[in-house]
């Protein structure tokens, strides 16, 4: 039997593992998130109380940019679940942190995608509220800011002051609010990013 794609496992995903998310009204399931300004996408976005990351390995893939992935995914993303092919398990046990959700995916004896937990996902203790800020477009930034009473000057800074600010300002999970509350109300996503 052929190992599964990466959109297989992805399509999967979304019907199997995430269908309660889904189904709830107040979280938000995203595909193609850039992080960092586009330095970086994650496979699949999950933003409710946290922004979860999970990042698809197929048996298709390589680990050759994991370690570099994972430095931008420990700054940006809350929690983090890589899902991936058996061939890969023991390189991202090595190479991932121990607070990142590994996800092993095989395929039944008729073809159907299996998941199977083989660690669970912890809060990242490394998120930073600067990095997670930039997931905010920049009139977002700005209004957050204004309600809080910034300064002029800051308002109309650049991008990296403005997330400076809100990283100052305010909690990690505040910021996780607002990027939830700001995503919720976009009109002008691409279609490939909208809201499930």
């Amino acid at each position: 039997m052929s190992p599964s794609t990466d959109a297989e496992i992805r399509a999967a995903l979304h019907t199997k593992a995430l269908r309660a998310f889904h189904r709830c009204n107040d979280t938000l399931v995203i595909d193609e998130l850039g992080l960092a300004h586009a330095k970086a996408r994650i496979d699949v976005a999950v933003i409710n109380g946290c922004v979860h990351g999970y990042e698809i390995k197929s048996a298709a893939d390589t680990l050759t940019r994991l370690p570099q992935q994972l430095v931008l995914y420990e700054a940006c993303l809350e929690k983090l679940t890589i899902v991936c092919a058996d061939k890969h398990i023991a390189g991202v046990r090595e190479l991932a942190p121990r607070w990142c959700g590994i996800t092993n995916v095989t395929k039944g004896p008729r073809g159907g995608i299996v998941f199977i937990t083989v660690r669970e996902p912890k809060r990242n203790p490394n998120v930073q509220a600067y990095q997670l800020a930039h997931l905010l477009w920049r009139p977002e930034a700005v209004a957050i800011l204004a309600r809080a009473n910034a300064s002029p000057k800051v308002l109309r800074g650049p991008r990296k002051i403005l997330y400076k600010s809100l990283a100052a300002k305010f909690s990690v999970a505040e910021i996780t609010a607002f990027i939830k509350e700001s995503m919720a109300s976009r009109q002008d996503w691409r279609p490939h990013q909208s809201p499930a």
